[in-house]
Protein backbone atom coordinates (compact mmCIF):
# COMPACT_ATOMS: atom_id res chain seq x y z
CA UNK A 1 0.00 0.00 0.00
CA UNK A 2 1.64 3.35 -0.96
CA UNK A 3 -0.40 6.21 1.30
CA UNK A 4 0.38 9.75 0.45
CA UNK A 5 0.34 12.29 4.01
CA UNK A 6 -0.57 16.06 3.17
CA UNK A 7 -0.90 18.60 6.02
CA UNK A 8 -2.03 22.21 6.59
CA UNK A 9 -2.78 22.97 3.49
CA UNK A 10 -4.49 26.33 5.64
CA UNK A 11 -6.49 27.14 2.00
CA UNK A 12 -3.73 27.91 -0.32
CA UNK A 13 -5.39 27.05 -4.19
CA UNK A 14 -1.65 27.28 -5.15
CA UNK A 15 -0.23 24.75 -3.33
CA UNK A 16 -3.17 22.56 -3.63
CA UNK A 17 -2.80 21.96 -7.25
CA UNK A 18 0.70 21.33 -6.40
CA UNK A 19 -0.42 18.68 -4.38
CA UNK A 20 -2.60 17.68 -6.66
CA UNK A 21 0.23 17.30 -9.31
CA UNK A 22 2.43 15.29 -6.51
CA UNK A 23 -0.60 13.50 -6.06
CA UNK A 24 -1.12 12.67 -9.86
CA UNK A 25 2.84 11.66 -10.16
CA UNK A 26 2.79 9.88 -7.49
CA UNK A 27 -0.39 7.83 -7.73
CA UNK A 28 -0.98 6.16 -4.07
CA UNK A 29 -3.24 3.83 -2.94
CA UNK A 30 -4.42 6.38 -0.33
CA UNK A 31 -4.32 9.82 0.49
CA UNK A 32 -4.22 10.68 4.42
CA UNK A 33 -4.76 14.41 5.30
CA UNK A 34 -3.89 15.48 8.52
CA UNK A 35 -5.79 18.62 8.58
CA UNK A 36 -5.98 22.27 8.91
CA UNK A 37 -7.28 22.35 5.46
CA UNK A 38 -9.52 25.25 4.61
CA UNK A 39 -8.10 28.05 7.04
CA UNK A 40 -4.88 29.81 8.13
CA UNK A 41 -5.70 30.40 11.93
CA UNK A 42 -4.92 33.26 13.76
CA UNK A 43 -1.31 32.56 14.49
CA UNK A 44 -0.41 32.15 10.78
CA UNK A 45 -0.13 34.68 7.73
CA UNK A 46 -2.08 34.17 4.58
CA UNK A 47 -0.61 31.33 2.15
CA UNK A 48 -0.10 31.89 -1.35
CA UNK A 49 -3.14 31.96 -3.39
CA UNK A 50 -5.90 32.35 -0.26
CA UNK A 51 -8.79 30.24 -2.03
CA UNK A 52 -10.52 28.13 0.78
CA UNK A 53 -13.41 28.08 -1.56
CA UNK A 54 -11.33 26.62 -4.23
CA UNK A 55 -9.56 24.22 -2.07
CA UNK A 56 -12.81 22.89 -0.96
CA UNK A 57 -13.78 21.88 -4.60
CA UNK A 58 -9.94 20.71 -5.43
CA UNK A 59 -10.35 17.90 -2.28
CA UNK A 60 -13.98 17.32 -2.91
CA UNK A 61 -12.91 16.54 -6.39
CA UNK A 62 -10.23 14.45 -5.14
CA UNK A 63 -11.82 12.49 -2.53
CA UNK A 64 -14.73 11.07 -5.55
CA UNK A 65 -11.45 9.95 -7.10
CA UNK A 66 -9.50 8.35 -4.92
CA UNK A 67 -9.59 6.67 -1.34
CA UNK A 68 -8.80 9.80 1.20
CA UNK A 69 -8.89 9.80 5.06
CA UNK A 70 -9.18 12.78 7.01
CA UNK A 71 -8.37 14.19 10.10
CA UNK A 72 -9.21 17.28 12.47
CA UNK A 73 -7.06 19.74 12.71
CA UNK A 74 -7.32 22.64 15.35
CA UNK A 75 -8.36 25.47 12.75
CA UNK A 76 -10.82 23.04 11.28
CA UNK A 77 -14.55 23.20 12.36
CA UNK A 78 -17.86 21.67 11.37
CA UNK A 79 -18.54 24.20 9.19
CA UNK A 80 -15.46 22.73 7.50
CA UNK A 81 -17.55 19.14 7.15
CA UNK A 82 -20.59 21.21 5.84
CA UNK A 83 -18.61 21.64 2.64
CA UNK A 84 -16.12 18.71 2.50
CA UNK A 85 -17.48 15.87 0.99
CA UNK A 86 -15.57 13.38 2.98
CA UNK A 87 -15.50 12.63 6.63
CA UNK A 88 -12.92 15.17 8.63
CA UNK A 89 -13.62 15.44 12.18
CA UNK A 90 -11.93 12.96 13.72
CA UNK A 91 -9.03 13.39 16.25
CA UNK A 92 -7.06 10.45 14.79
CA UNK A 93 -7.82 7.42 12.59
CA UNK A 94 -5.74 4.16 12.19
CA UNK A 95 -4.63 2.78 9.12
CA UNK A 96 -3.01 -0.45 8.30
CA UNK A 97 0.22 -1.35 6.73
CA UNK A 98 -0.93 -5.71 6.20
CA UNK A 99 2.47 -5.69 3.75
CA UNK A 100 4.47 -4.73 6.86
CA UNK A 101 2.32 -4.91 9.60
CA UNK A 102 2.56 -1.46 10.58
CA UNK A 103 0.63 0.83 11.98
CA UNK A 104 -0.35 4.27 11.41
CA UNK A 105 -1.44 6.60 13.92
CA UNK A 106 -2.94 9.27 12.14
CA UNK A 107 -3.86 12.99 13.51
CA UNK A 108 -3.18 16.36 13.27
CA UNK A 109 -0.96 16.78 16.65
CA UNK A 110 -2.58 19.39 18.75
CA UNK A 111 -4.73 16.44 20.39
CA UNK A 112 -2.23 13.65 20.23
CA UNK A 113 1.42 14.25 19.84
CA UNK A 114 5.29 13.39 20.25
CA UNK A 115 6.02 16.60 22.20
CA UNK A 116 7.69 18.11 19.41
CA UNK A 117 8.36 22.11 18.50
CA UNK A 118 4.89 23.04 20.01
CA UNK A 119 3.11 19.47 19.03
CA UNK A 120 1.23 18.29 22.29
CA UNK A 121 3.13 15.41 24.17
CA UNK A 122 0.23 13.23 24.58
CA UNK A 123 1.42 9.81 22.78
CA UNK A 124 -0.90 7.40 22.36
CA UNK A 125 -0.49 3.47 23.39
CA UNK A 126 0.49 2.16 20.30
CA UNK A 127 2.85 -1.54 19.53
CA UNK A 128 5.94 -1.60 18.44
CA UNK A 129 6.28 -1.26 14.35
CA UNK A 130 3.82 1.30 14.66
CA UNK A 131 3.98 5.16 13.25
CA UNK A 132 2.73 8.21 14.79
CA UNK A 133 1.77 10.26 11.93
CA UNK A 134 1.41 13.99 12.77
CA UNK A 135 1.35 17.70 11.20
CA UNK A 136 0.67 20.97 12.73
CA UNK A 137 4.05 21.35 13.77
CA UNK A 138 4.66 22.74 9.93
CA UNK A 139 8.02 21.06 10.50
CA UNK A 140 9.54 17.86 8.80
CA UNK A 141 10.17 15.02 10.99
CA UNK A 142 11.20 11.35 10.10
CA UNK A 143 12.81 9.48 12.69
CA UNK A 144 12.72 6.99 15.62
CA UNK A 145 10.80 8.41 19.09
CA UNK A 146 13.56 8.34 22.09
CA UNK A 147 10.82 8.70 24.42
CA UNK A 148 8.68 5.67 22.44
CA UNK A 149 11.30 3.12 21.34
CA UNK A 150 10.12 0.73 18.96
CA UNK A 151 7.63 3.68 17.20
CA UNK A 152 8.18 5.75 14.06
CA UNK A 153 7.53 9.66 14.24
CA UNK A 154 6.52 10.95 11.36
CA UNK A 155 5.42 14.78 9.83
CA UNK A 156 5.21 15.80 5.94
CA UNK A 157 5.59 19.07 7.03
CA UNK A 158 3.18 21.90 5.35
CA UNK A 159 2.03 22.42 2.33
CA UNK A 160 1.49 25.61 2.33
CA UNK A 161 3.46 27.30 5.49
CA UNK A 162 6.01 25.23 6.03
CA UNK A 163 8.32 26.92 9.12
CA UNK A 164 11.60 25.80 7.36
CA UNK A 165 10.40 27.50 3.86
CA UNK A 166 10.31 24.22 2.09
CA UNK A 167 6.38 23.18 0.97
CA UNK A 168 5.83 19.33 1.40
CA UNK A 169 3.57 16.13 1.88
CA UNK A 170 5.34 12.09 2.23
CA UNK A 171 5.05 9.16 1.01
CA UNK A 172 4.89 5.84 3.05
CA UNK A 173 5.48 3.08 1.35
CA UNK A 174 6.71 -1.00 2.24
CA UNK A 175 7.21 0.41 5.54
CA UNK A 176 9.34 3.65 4.58
CA UNK A 177 8.98 7.33 5.14
CA UNK A 178 9.84 9.73 2.80
CA UNK A 179 9.13 13.63 2.24
CA UNK A 180 8.21 14.73 -1.58
CA UNK A 181 8.86 18.95 -1.76
CA UNK A 182 5.84 20.18 -3.33
CA UNK A 183 8.20 23.07 -5.65
CA UNK A 184 7.61 23.44 -9.15
CA UNK A 185 10.56 21.91 -10.89
CA UNK A 186 11.85 20.06 -8.32
CA UNK A 187 13.16 16.76 -8.32
CA UNK A 188 10.39 14.58 -6.63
Amino acid sequence: MKYLVASDIHGSAYWTERLLETIEEERPDCICLLGDLLYHGPRNDLPRDYAPKRVLAQLNELAGSVRLLAVRGNCDSEVDQMVLSFPCMADYLVAFDQASGCELFLTHGHVFGPGLDVSVDRMPQLPSGSALVFGHTHVKVNEQSAACPGIRLFNPGSVSIPKDGSNSCGIYESGEFRHVLLEPGSSR
